[in-house]
């Protein structure tokens, strides 16, 4: 069916494309983060077992955001790992670090999120489409609220 939302062709598969990149690495991060939450250990389980699961919570919400608005521009959303794996700039952890080295890979992922969100909002923008580029301002924000909480944790 035509898509008719006052962007061309062109313009809604860019931003798509854009915003596929931003999916796959919150995906990587939701799974990592999430992965944190059930396995920390020390003595500040309990409040990192808590700021992790909010952390990946408040992710699951803007995986969901992220992936309607490729949906409303007309395009699918990718949806396996194998695209996510390809297409993120979040690394994935298999192991389970320390404590703190959870915490400083969380961080380094969020400002990687924080740049790549910053970096979609003008590729969308210079197409015209300012829908995704505010969603872009609110990744933007959140990932560099979080870098900051995580930062501040590590001294």
């Amino acid at each position: 069916m035509k898509v008719d939302i006052g962007l061309k062709e062109n313009a809604r598969k860019t931003a798509a494309e854009a915003l596929g990149r931003v999916l796959a690495s919150s995906y990587m991060l939701y799974v990592k983060t999430q992965s944190f939450h059930w396995n920390v250990e020390g003595p500040f389980f309990a409040p990192l077992h808590a700021q992790f699961g909010s952390q990946y919570e408040a992710l699951g919400d803007a995986i969901d955001e992220i992936a309607e608005r490729i949906r409303a521009l007309g395009f699918a959303a990718p949806g396996s790992l194998t695209q996510f794996k390809k297409l993120s700039a979040v690394e994935e952890q298999t192991g389970t670090p320390k404590a703190e080295k959870m915490i400083a890979e969380l961080l380094a992922d969020h400002e990687t999120l924080a740049k790549l969100a910053r970096e979609t909002k003008d590729i969308v923008e210079r197409v015209g489409d300012a829908e995704t580029g505010d969603l872009m301002v609110e990744r933007m924000t959140e990932h560099g609220k979080t870098a900051w909480m995580l930062r501040a944790q590590l001294g």
